[in-house]
């Protein structure tokens, strides 16, 4: 019985070789998938960087464009006020109506040109001071009006949008 134990041992022997061959085969096979799977994760991972590179890249490279022309819109909207101007100065018949009437034209041009950007002039006669949006240079007193009462607009303020562009400067009742 000796020599079939020993057959026994050596099939025994041989299967567990092909096993660990199998094993190490199969771990092998492993090992190069997840190394595979490795290269593609990189791979995706170099890709995306390089995207996200040229796109901030590519928003910087327009938002120094946008800021940089960023007048262009304003300037090309005062050309037509600019160009009124010159033909009320070279006109070779003007009287003081006419260049009044030229006057009161631009004025109007550009009013409506604030409009369209959202420009608001603010600080009339009549309106109650407000040192947030107003500068007092004078006081004075009139018995008609009550205290802080704007009397005279020395220059009108300006808001864009609701930002305070300049401030109006006033005179204010005093009493």
């Amino acid at each position: 019985m000796p020599i079939v134990k020993e057959k026994t041992a050596k099939k025994n022997s041989k299967q567990s070789k092909k096993k660990k061959k199998q094993t190490k085969s199969t771990k092998q096979t492993k090992n190069e998938d997840f190394e595979s799977q490795l290269q593609e994760i990189q791979d995706k991972h170099l890709r995306l960087k390089a995207e996200f590179d040229n796109f901030r890249r590519r928003k910087s490279e327009e938002i120094s464009k946008l800021l940089q022309y960023d007048g262009e819109n304003v300037i090309r909207s005062f050309l037509p006020i600019v160009d009124d101007l010159e033909r009320m100065i070279n006109s070779s018949e003007s009287s003081n109506e006419s260049i009044r009437d030229g006057i009161s034209l631009v004025q109007s041009k550009i009013n409506k040109y604030f409009e369209t950007i959202n420009i608001e002039p603010f600080g009339s006669e009549g309106d109650k001071m407000d040192p947030e949006i107003h500068d007092a240079m004078l006081t004075q007193t009139d018995e008609d009006k009550d205290d802080d009462i704007i009397l005279s607009v020395f220059e009108k303020g300006y808001k864009y949008r609701e930002k305070v562009i300049r401030h109006a400067k006033v005179i204010v009742n005093k009493k």
